[in-house]
């Protein structure tokens, strides 16, 4: 991982949103260098923020850009970075249709707080079944113990499913309304799950 990481960087200099990585990466230094830690931390929040952003922007070109059949929304993808104490860091979004009652969306948060829940639900059997209700079901998704949640919209009476997944400390989370659970596994399975882990981190 140390190997690639200076040729991760190399990738992240020649894209345009690299230049804010880099001058507030010299911001830092500056900053550093002159005994201003305060203002040296405050550079380094904004270089994570930053590589958050450009990391966001390297998984939605893995995220399908149709789901169940629906294509997806060009101005509604959404990628922000945020470091410190105002949010957890990296989030992806993506929506899919334009019937409201009938949407997807792909959420992808890195350090979620959701997922010390979840993995206790999803690896303490005993825990897990206290803790579960009768429209979840744990299942695997191309490796990942996952957690399935089933809902039915009472103004429709149409069944909506959402999906979590998480891939070490990032979840990933799909949402799809009138559907059936094979549908909603099989859009699961359309996401490149395993290089979305990897970049992730």
């Amino acid at each position: 991982m140390k190997k690639l990481f200076p040729v991760f960087l190399f990738f992240l200099t020649v894209s345009l949103s690299a230049q804010d990585f880099n001058k507030d990466l010299a911001s830092a230094r500056s900053a550093y260098s002159s005994g201003n830690l305060n203002d040296a931390r405050f550079s380094m929040e904004q270089m994570l923020s930053d590589l958050d952003r450009i990391i966001g922007k390297e998984i939605l070109k893995l995220l399908p850009t149709s789901l169940n059949g629906m294509n997806y929304n060009t101005k509604d993808d959404n990628v922000t970075g945020t470091s410190g104490n105002i949010a957890a860091g990296l989030y992806v979004h993506r929506t899919y249709g334009t019937d409201p009652n009938k949407d997807a969306s792909i959420d992808i948060i890195n350090n979620s707080p959701l997922i010390t829940s979840i993995n206790m639900i999803l690896t303490t059997p005993m825990l897990g079944s206290m803790m579960r209700n009768e429209n979840q079901k744990v299942l695997k998704v191309q490796g990942y113990k996952s957690l399935l949640d089933k809902s039915v919209n009472s103004d429709t009476g149409k069944t909506n499913y959402q999906l979590q997944i998480p891939m070490n400390n990032t979840l990933l989370t799909i949402k799809l309304d009138d559907c059936s659970e094979d549908q909603i596994t099989g859009a699961a399975n359309q996401i490149q799950l395993q290089k979305i882990a990897t970049i992730a981190q």
